[in-house]
């Protein structure tokens, strides 16, 4: 690759395991409330649902508040659980806030963080709300490795749009041919990224659909031969 001296991460489903993460914080949820739902049933309807919905909220189509209510409500009712709407609102409240207390990462990634480190400066760009994503990077111990974060809700706009990466790029003091971006949505990371002429680099290991417009990893040490 052309030389690259600053490299911008994605967070979720990237460096920080969100679905491992997702699936700790509703398991201690329904116990904490007494709801007696199979977790992987749940799971199977509602991680679609979400990423439903987060497409829908980058797009600038529904709000935040929409989003976290709707998301389980959907589920649930796809589940044909009658489940309150206080209830849904205090456990769309308590997932929010409980969510970045679990710290579990994407296989490699600290081991990656540290063989970057000396060598880059390493940014985090992603459409999580500011809050929220702070405390993941706290509580995981990852936040020390990166210069800054830049989050799609304290900027104003989301990935794709070119804004937000010009945003980061400007405030980074960051040439965009020297600027590398890895993530794992085809639509926000690597399209948003190659818009405003930043490299990038897929990290595809959900089952995204192959395609030649970037370099495509499946597992994160892969870097370490690469930069």
């Amino acid at each position: 690759m052309p030389r690259i001296k600053n490299i911008f991460f994605d967070l979720d489903h990237t460096l920080w395991d969100f679905e491992r993460n997702s699936a700790c914080t509703f398991k201690l949820l329904f116990e904490e409330n007494k709801l007696n739902i199979d977790l992987d049933e749940f799971l199977d309807i509602y991680i679609p649902i979400n990423l439903k919905y987060w497409k829908l909220y980058r797009n600038e189509s529904i709000t935040k508040e929409y989003l976290r209510y709707n998301r389980l409500n959907e589920a649930f009712n796809k589940l044909k659980l009658n489940i309150p709407s206080k209830l849904i609102n205090k456990l769309s409240d308590d997932y929010i806030e409980t969510l970045p207390k679990f710290n579990y990462l994407i296989e490699g990634a600290l081991e990656l963080l540290e063989y970057l480190k000396p060598k880059y400066k390493l940014f985090i760009l992603t459409n999580g709300f500011k809050n929220v994503q702070a405390n993941k990077l706290n509580n995981s111990k990852i936040n020390s490795y990166f210069s800054q974060v830049f989050d799609s809700e304290s900027v104003g706009l989301k990935k794709p749009n070119p804004i937000i990466f010009q945003y980061a790029l400007k405030n980074s003091n960051s040439k965009p041919k020297e600027s590398l971006m890895i993530g794992d949505s085809f639509e926000a990371d690597i399209m948003g990224a190659l818009s405003v002429g930043m490299q990038a680099i897929h990290y595809a290991n959900f089952g995204e659909k192959k395609h030649d417009m970037c370099l495509i990893i499946n597992k994160l040490n892969t870097l370490k031969n690469i930069l």
